[in-house]
């Protein structure tokens, strides 16, 4: 027996809204149309689905048994047309984001929550992690968008590259505060924390100093730009740090000033040129790359 999935659908809506004219308005069909469904269905089963008491249609007790299970073969597929339509609206579906520390801590997640408030349904699967390790992950599809630090590592990746310009922090009574611009010759004997001695914000700075013939006197070295700030506002002494961090900060105890000459640092959105973008991920790249431009110095595809 081949049951016609119109016929299921016609018996379903009678079933609910209990009559001819109320399946008819659900379904977007006439009531005629409802009608020869019924019938269709009635011969094809052999069973008497519907009485007609005081002009009324009654469902007989095989009707009643026969609606709990095609209930569940109608919900189903109203489940999958809706599933369907958030996909083209792009309401569902599941987006994977990983990003170097400092974007973490307020950029990312607030970008994120931003994309997300309009699509309850919308799985995020978010991690931060060092840079060479994220482009593990976009390049083997753990993850479908990364933005990490140069160098990459990998060739099958797609790269938009974003340099930005990192600014110096003090603790928020330094009488430095009172500069607009700070260059090396103003820091001469204040103490810096620094990142590793391999990081390109820590060459840069330590060439800055060298050019200007000026020490540097590294005090404190650590790994991340959050952990750089923190002693900042320990009054442990100033740290080149990138924006994100900077502006993401909520807690105050620092100023931050425009350091000369500039210490830029390079970094990438990237994605796996071995596979496509899902909708969803294609639409959070382009909101990711609009999000960057007033950060970015300069941009090229």
């Amino acid at each position: 027996m081949n049951l016609r999935f119109r016929q299921m659908q016609a018996f379903h809506a009678v079933m609910e809204t209990g009559t001819v004219t109320g399946a008819a308005a659900t379904l977007g069909i006439s009531q005629p149309g409802i009608s020869n469904l019924l019938s269709q269905l009635e011969r094809q089963t052999g069973i008497k689905l519907f009485e007609r008491v005081k002009g009324r249609l009654t469902p007989t007790p095989e009707a009643t048994l026969l609606f709990r299970e095609i209930d569940t073969v109608v919900r189903g597929f109203d489940h999958v047309t809706q599933a369907v339509i958030d996909l083209q609206n792009k309401q569902v579906g599941q987006l994977q984001v990983a990003s170097q520390h400092s974007m973490s801590f307020g950029f990312m997640p607030r970008l994120i929550a931003e994309f997300a408030r309009d699509r309850p349904d919308l799985s995020i699967s978010f991690q931060s992690q060092y840079s060479s390790k994220i482009q593990e992950w976009v390049l083997s599809g753990l993850f479908e968008i990364g933005i990490c630090e140069m160098p990459l590592l990998y060739d099958a990746l797609d790269v938009h590259p974003v340099t930005v310009e990192c600014r110096i922090a003090m603790p928020e009574a330094s009488p430095l505060a009172r500069h607009e611009v700070i260059t090396p010759e103003l820091l001469e004997g204040e103490p810096f924390i620094v990142m590793g001695p391999d990081h390109m914000t820590h060459r840069r700075t330590r060439e800055a100093f060298l050019q200007a013939g000026v020490p540097l006197r590294a005090r404190v070295h650590a790994h991340l730009f959050k952990n750089l700030l923190s002693f900042v506002k320990e009054g442990m002494g100033v740290a080149i740090i990138d924006p994100f961090v900077l502006d993401f900060d909520r807690d105050g105890g620092f100023v931050s000033r425009r350091f000369q000459p500039a210490i830029l640092m390079e970094m990438a959105v990237i994605t796996s040129s071995a596979r496509p973008l899902s909708a969803i991920g294609q639409e959070f790249l382009d909101r990711l790359k609009t999000a960057l431009v007033p950060y970015t110095l300069a941009v090229s595809d």
